[in-house]
């Protein structure tokens, strides 16, 4: 059963994320500027949100960006089964990939959509804590998401912290999930991105691409460790 559920999960991720592209484009923008109306290599208008493929008709094939999808929702799918947690993570995946994707280009998790992330992930799972008689499930979730929350909210207000508002917000997010999960997950959730985003910062200092106060995005290490920390313990 695992396999044809982790390749329709993969099946869906991919052709999900294709429309991953046209928002990330119009989304990766400093904050506070309006959505991106056209496009900065060729000048073509991009108003709509819904595209297929390429952000823009002179833009690559987003090959890797449907790979990422594909890979994390066929994880998920080969990890999780036919559960009902794997209804409320296989949209949070693509949605993590377009957070993923906008943090790359301009160091910003935009609101709106680490609200849209909580709202496919938060609800559902306490819905399906609550209907399965594990209270304590939910308990433990919210636990997991105060505690890093405050955490993550502490070091943001360091000087010199590294993280920003978007950090926090998304890492008490994926911190609920990880609680619904057990805190095994919860553990690896917040160790992982550290030890992703560790060597890639070492890697930028050492070639002389960044320096020690050269803001990293963040928010592709935090999913990334989810998932981790999701296929490892489930």
């Amino acid at each position: 059963m695992p396999l044809p559920v982790a390749v329709l999960a993969a099946t869906f991720g991919g052709a999900a994320s294709a429309f991953v592209p046209r928002v990330a484009h119009r989304l990766a923008v400093p904050r506070g500027a309006p959505p991106r109306s056209a496009c900065p290599s060729c000048e073509t208008r991009t108003d709509s949100w819904v595209r297929a493929g390429a952000s823009c008709r002179c833009a690559p094939p987003p090959m890797c960006t449907v790979a990422v999808s594909a890979l994390a929702a066929g994880l998920l799918g080969a990890a999780i089964g036919p559960a009902p947690p794997l209804v409320a993570l296989l949209p949070a995946a693509v949605v993590g990939v377009l957070l993923a994707a906008i943090d790359l280009r301009c160091l910003r998790l935009p609101d709106p959509l680490v609200a849209l992330f909580a709202a496919v992930t938060v609800l559902p799972l306490a819905l399906g804590a609550l209907a399965s008689g594990e209270p304590g499930r939910l308990v433990r979730a919210l636990a997991a998401a105060a505690l890093t929350g405050v955490i993550y909210l502490l070091v943001a207000l360091l000087p010199g912290g590294g993280l920003g508002l978007g950090d926090v917000k998304l890492a008490a997010v994926l911190a609920f999930v990880l609680g619904d999960a057990g805190w095994p997950a919860v553990a690896i959730g917040l160790l992982a991105p550290h030890l992703i985003n560790g060597p890639m910062a070492l890697s930028l200092l050492l070639t002389r691409r960044a320096e020690r106060r050269t803001p990293l995005p963040l928010g592709p290490a935090l999913l990334a460790g989810a998932l981790l920390a999701l296929v490892t313990t489930r």
